[in-house]
């Protein structure tokens, strides 16, 4: 339920964003390798891209999907997964995504499944107390299990999923082809697209499958560095970045557990009691927004 390709843009990272890949996954290497890895079903949900869909549309049991970047009223970024959508679909999350509830209500007109990604990673950077409100009142699932998340994060949107009474959704998260198939969501008895869709929104899914782990992040930003010297031999001149890659991630990693840390202790899931979400919205500072 959340896959790259090639087709996912550029990299965020300032300067680097002009030469490097999200992911350089084939399309067609991707689909075969989550075949042979034992998914029934298989999609992908490039950032804000459909062009992977040419090479797979083909195949009986694949659907496209997208993982949206998109801006909540407060001004804070988030990536929200959307599947089986079809070309005129991505048409309209684009023209959207700067409008969020313009998006949602248009998701809800077209009958789409949506979800929240990577709900306590600081990926995307700063979250407020509206924001989680906002997640309970109009997003439809969770993603709890993220192949590249610290598991601390993964449990975090678990718990807040199971408070919120909102289906859970897992996904590799994979830029690299190493990582594709290793988490994945499973609705029990569904034997058809429709029926897989259909248990997800009724609450019937179950994920399956790896956390990230520090390692793991490691070996894929240097697969991604490699992949760049591959495809454009000039920049072999910046290999010796190479060397820099494990502090990067190590920051990256402990920033990620960090964020999941205190946004975990804010909402109160170390606490057994039930959440109100509303409750959030009227504490002090809750339209502040923080790392």
């Amino acid at each position: 339920m959340h896959v790259h390709t090639r087709h996912s843009g550029m990299c965020t990272v300032p300067v680097l964003n002009r030469i490097c890949r999200e992911s350089y996954n084939p399309p067609t290497e991707v689909y075969e390798i989550l075949k042979r890895r034992g998914m029934d079903l298989v999609t992908v949900t490039d950032h804000d891209s459909i062009d992977a869909v040419e090479p797979l549309r083909r195949h009986p049991d694949f659907f496209l999907s997208e993982e949206v970047t998109c801006y909540t009223p407060s001004g804070t970024e988030l990536h929200m997964g959307v599947y089986n959508i079809q070309e005129r679909h991505h048409i309209e999350l684009e023209r959207r995504r700067f409008d969020l509830m313009s998006l949602i209500a248009y998701l809800n007109e077209q009958r789409l499944f949506f979800g929240i990604n990577h709900v306590f990673s600081s990926l995307t950077g700063s979250r407020t107390h509206g924001d989680f409100a906002l997640f309970n009142d109009h997003f439809p699932a969770f993603e709890t299990l993220n192949g590249q998340m610290p598991p601390f994060c993964n449990r975090r949107a678990a718990l807040l999923a199971e408070r919120l009474g909102k289906p859970a959704t897992g996904g590799s998260d994979a830029h690299t082809l190493a990582a594709l198939g290793r988490t994945y969501t499973e609705v029990p008895g569904a034997r058809t697209k429709n029926g897989f869709l259909d248990g997800l929104r009724y609450g019937q899914s179950r994920v399956h499958g790896e956390s990230g782990e520090y390692w793991k992040l490691t070996r894929a930003v240097w697969t991604i560095g490699r992949a760049l010297m591959r495809e454009k031999a000039w920049t072999l001149v910046l290999a010796p970045l190479l060397a820099a890659v494990p502090a990067i991630t190590l920051a990256t990693w402990l920033n990620d557990f960090a964020f999941g840390a205190r946004w975990g202790g804010r909402l109160g899931l170390h606490n057994p009691v039930p959440l109100e979400t509303r409750r959030w919205m009227d504490q002090p500072g809750g339209g502040e927004a923080t790392p």
